[in-house]
């Protein structure tokens, strides 16, 4: 059960309109890492936790939290289209440089919404829940959320420098802040589950069973060796089950494949005769 607190979770009021500034803004509401990603991520990942409650109610707290973010970032769109019709948007198209790298408008922003926001990306797509992870393995998942919240902070620092408005720099600079906590945040939750499980994931499948004289060898499979010289390449295995090495002509070992001519019905192309 959710309640609306009329109040945003902080200010979001820009110094003046900003049609294109709108627009960029929108990747960090619908993009692959924008708010409505993180948002539905967590609060799934919450939904079908199963394991210990301190986790599931974790993930609902910061879920939660991402719905403030979407209403933040949602808010802050529609301030910076108030009084900013298409012609408007159209004559910020004219500069050359944001023609020819942002088209300068999102006529949607007028047409569809109203001038508000919608949950597509900076170039209209569509939000997708292809975008979340939810697998059940929680320590899967809370790696998958930190990558999250790494690209996001990476994003909104860039839209940081794309701006001057006092305003906008204001409430990008708590959600960077937010994204410091939240890093740090499944990053300490990654190293207590991995105390308890391992690094590799899933902890619960008998390594026996894979070919472990693979498990810990680097292959050298491009032109050049100056990869050798990374943590990756020597040294005690990050899971401390093995030692890595590097290969630096890897052989194959499997089979040159061919394949059998497909039934007359399939209609594929005739073998030589």
């Amino acid at each position: 059960m959710f309640f609306h607190v009329k109040d945003l979770q902080y200010r979001a009021v820009p110094d003046r309109p900003d049609p294109v500034y709108a627009k960029k803004l929108q990747e960090v509401l619908g993009g692959q890492y924008g708010e409505i990603s993180v948002m539905m991520q967590y609060l799934f990942q919450g939904w079908n936790c199963r394991g210990e409650q301190k986790y599931r109610d974790m993930l609902l707290d910061i879920g939660t939290e991402e719905i403030a973010h979407v209403e933040m970032l949602a808010t802050m769109i529609a301030q910076l289209l108030d009084k900013a019709p298409v012609e408007e948007q159209e004559q910020a198209a004219k500069d050359p440089i944001i023609k020819d790298i942002m088209g300068g408008m999102n006529p949607q922003h007028a047409i569809v919404n109203g001038l508000g926001a919608s949950p597509n990306d900076s170039v209209g797509y569509p939000w997708s829940a292809r975008y979340t992870i939810s697998s059940g393995n929680l320590l899967a998942d809370f790696r998958a959320n930190l990558n999250a919240e790494t690209q996001g902070r990476l994003q909104v620092v860039r839209l940081y420098e794309m701006t001057d408005d006092a305003g906008v720099r204001d409430m990008l600079s708590f959600l960077i802040a937010r994204d410091t906590m939240h890093q740090n945040q499944w990053a300490a939750a990654i190293e207590e589950l991995q105390q308890k499980e391992g690094f590799v994931v899933p902890s619960t499948f008998n390594q026996e069973f894979e070919k472990q004289e693979v498990s810990h060898q680097f292959l050298n499979c491009s032109q050049g060796i100056e990869s050798k010289s990374g943590r990756w390449a020597s040294g005690p295995s990050i899971d401390g089950k093995g030692e890595f090495s590097f290969i630096e002509n890897p052989v194959p070992h499997g089979q040159n494949p061919t394949l059998n001519p497909a039934p007359g019905y399939i209609h594929g192309t005739p073998m030589n005769h």
